[in-house]
This record gives structure tokens, C-alpha cells and sequence, in this order.
């Protein structure tokens, strides 16, 4: 354990500190994470030995599971990102086109963080389904990574309490106000002056109101996710 908290430290440490790259409140290295990402294939205590399964395993037993969902999370965002930014749509303006790209680097400072920083305890590439998002229009896009956001900050709430080593919880920290931001920006571009409304998401348990975000666990992000990844979750000690 305490080889990966040095090295999480020390990668937290090179990505956050980054200088800017562009005059955008939303630019700084290694900002943005969130997520979704996984289909929960029972949550049963595993046995010494482990059957034989399909697509990746997310144990849940200690910090490591919760880094490994957190690096799912990154992974689907990391990939919706970069499809935009590749081609974003027509009816977009060249200034959101710039800002989507900057949320695009920020994921994938994120993911690239993770799977560093695991290693070898790392879980695979997961394979992505976006087969539901119309990536020619503005509207589809912009649903979609609200979608994403909303969700990924919820998802991260909601893992933090499952976070037994302080260092880890503070990198969690400082990656999901991130989120937080990228939400709001995408927010007020679907509906402006809605950047802190979470009303509308009454399944995520969002209550605004008190001026707190939801807090979803993996059994609750899990399902939302599932449409959007092909790889098989498993999913044990949740």
C-alpha cells in the first residue's frame, strides 16, 4: 500500500501543479473526472478463488477497488471527450469547441493518472458504447456530457466514504471539485443561469436546495452507466 500512495502522491502532485495553458478558468492539468463506466455483476463476497469472468473485476474490499472504479469513470469520460473534440458539431461555437477540447485534456490527465498510478493493479481498457449520442448535433453532446458530469460527481461523492487512506481521499477531493466545475460550464450552456440546478435529476437524489450535490454509491452509478460501456463489470465486496 504505501508504494502506490507515494507514487498516487507523487503523479497527484506533477498533474495538479501544471501550469495553464490557456487563459480558461477551466485549464489547469489534470482537472475533471467523473464519471461512469461499469455494469454490476452482483455484489457477493469473493472466495479465495476467484472464478473465471468476463471483461474486468472491480473488488471493492479496499481503496484499491475504489481507485479502479474511479479510473472506469475517467476511461468513459476520457473517450466521449476526445470524440467531440475530434469532431465536434457544426452548430457549436468556436469558443465551446476550444472549451470541450480543454475538458477532453483534462480527462485524459485523469485517466492516464490512474492507470499510472495503479499499475499493474490496474483494470483493462474498457470498451465504450456511444451508439445513443448523436455527436452531429450541439443539443445531443451537450445532453449527454451533462449526463456525464452530473453523474460523475455524484459517483464520486458517493465512493469518498469508502476511502480508508487520507491521501487518496484528498486526491478524490481535488479531482471531483473539478468535475464539479465542467458540470456547471456544461450546465449553463444548456440552460444558462442553471449551472447549480440539479432539480431536473431527481433519480440521482439531488437536493440543490440545501445547497449540497447528490452522493450516488456504485450500485445507484452502475446501472446509469451501463448503456454507455460494452466491457462487462463484475462487481464483488460492494
Amino acid at each position: 500500500m504505501k508504494n502506490v500512495q507515494e507514487q498516487l502522491m507523487h503523479e497527484e502532485e506533477s498533474i495538479f501543479n501544471a501550469q495553464l495553458q490557456r487563459r480558461s478558468f477551466l485549464r489547469y492539468a489534470g482537472a475533471g473526472a467523473a464519471g461512469v463506466a461499469l455494469l454490476a455483476a452482483g455484489c457477493k463476497k469473493r472466495d479465495r478463488d476467484v472464478p473465471a469472468y468476463e471483461g474486468v473485476m472491480l473488488d471493492f474490499k479496499d481503496d484499491f477497488g475504489v481507485l479502479n472504479y474511479a479510473y472506469a469513470l475517467e476511461q468513459l469520460e476520457a473517450a466521449f471527450y476526445t470524440q467531440v473534440a475530434s469532431n465536434p458539431p457544426s452548430d457549436m461555437s468556436a469558443n465551446e469547441k476550444a472549451y470541450f477540447q480543454d475538458i477532453q485534456f483534462h480527462e485524459i490527465a485523469h485517466r492516464e493518472f490512474f492507470k499510472k498510478a495503479l499499475n499493474t493493479s490496474a483494470i483493462g481498457s474498457l470498451e465504450v458504447d456511444f451508439s445513443s449520442i448523436d455527436f452531429t448535433k450541439r443539443s445531443s453532446v451537450l445532453a449527454a456530457a451533462m449526463a456525464f458530469e452530473d453523474l460523475g460527481v455524484a459517483a464520486y461523492n458517493g465512493a469518498g466514504v469508502r476511502l480508508k487512506n487520507d491521501n487518496f481521499l484528498l486526491i478524490a477531493g481535488k479531482i471531483v471539485s473539478v468535475e464539479a466545475r465542467h458540470a456547471s460550464y456544461v450546465r449553463d450552456l444548456v440552460s444558462y443561469g442553471s449551472f447549480a440546478d440539479l432539480t431536473t435529476l431527481t433519480t440521482f437524489g439531488a437536493k440543490d436546495s440545501d445547497g449540497l450535490d447528490a452522493a450516488l454509491t456504485p450500485d445507484k452509478v452502475l446501472p446509469i452507466a451501463a448503456k454507455y460501456v460494452k466491457t462487462k463489470i463484475n462487481v464483488i465486496n460492494l
